[in-house]
């Protein structure tokens, strides 16, 4: 089932993308409204996560796989990288914002959703995650970063400092170097942001069952609590 949300298109010059496309699978539990939003990295695509129900073997939990707005050789883009990512992180946050907005019209409760993200989609889901202002079952960001922490944390919802958060990295990432992440996670949990850490000896890449391992547990206990 695709869902597209059409939107204004933005004011800033060189976003002139006016939608996210989206596609919705099912929980194999019917009357189920407990939600996965998972965000792609660069140049990937929806396509990229079909394997996630499947591996994830959860069958309470439906997923909704999501395309950034930018074309980007093949693939898509949240925003510009490298360069400066701050336009199009905002542009995409308000996107994504309208689009958690549209799941709880769908009767997918905000606190029964969690939100998954790998690299740039990590990006997307802890901008967005941390300054929409309802609580998440737990936001999950993989292989990521954050561009600038100190206006994430002014700009972050009361609630942010309440949200589970799980954060992982690769030892060996050739992208994104560990080194500025980690000092990045050690701000935000000095700021008061519940953040769960994980490293991997992994490039920039999910680390098979290791990592899956990590995910799953951290979302079911996500509706646990």
């Amino acid at each position: 089932m695709r869902r597209e949300v059409h939107l204004p298109r933005p004011d800033r010059v060189g976003y002139t993308s006016a939608m996210l496309t989206s596609e919705l699978i099912p929980a194999a539990q019917k009357d189920s409204r407990r939600l996965l939003v998972a965000l792609h990295g660069l140049g990937d695509s929806m396509d990229g996560y079909r394997w996630l129900p499947e591996a994830m073997n959860l069958p309470w939990l439906n997923y909704l796989l999501v395309n950034a707005p930018d074309d980007y050789f093949g693939g898509y883009s949240w925003f510009d990288f490298p360069g400066d990512a701050t336009p199009g992180v905002l542009r995409s946050t308000r996107l994504l914002v309208e689009l958690l907005d549209a799941q709880r019209q769908q009767d997918f409760p905000t606190e029964e959703t969690v939100l998954f993200g790998f690299s740039q989609g990590c990006v997307m889901a802890m901008e967005a995650g941390l300054r929409y202002p309802h609580r998440f079952a737990g936001i999950v960001g993989v292989s990521g970063w954050v561009p600038d922490p100190a206006r994430l944390l002014r700009e972050a919802s009361p609630l942010a400092r309440d949200q589970r958060l799980l954060l992982t990295h690769g030892l060996f990432d050739p992208l994104l170097p560990i080194a500025p992440v980690r000092e990045q996670v050690r701000q935000l949990r000095a700021a008061g942001l519940q953040v769960e850490w994980h490293e991997f000896a992994k490039e920039h890449t999910i680390a098979g069952e290791a990592e899956l391992a990590v995910i799953h547990r951290f979302v079911v206990a996500a509706y646990a609590a």
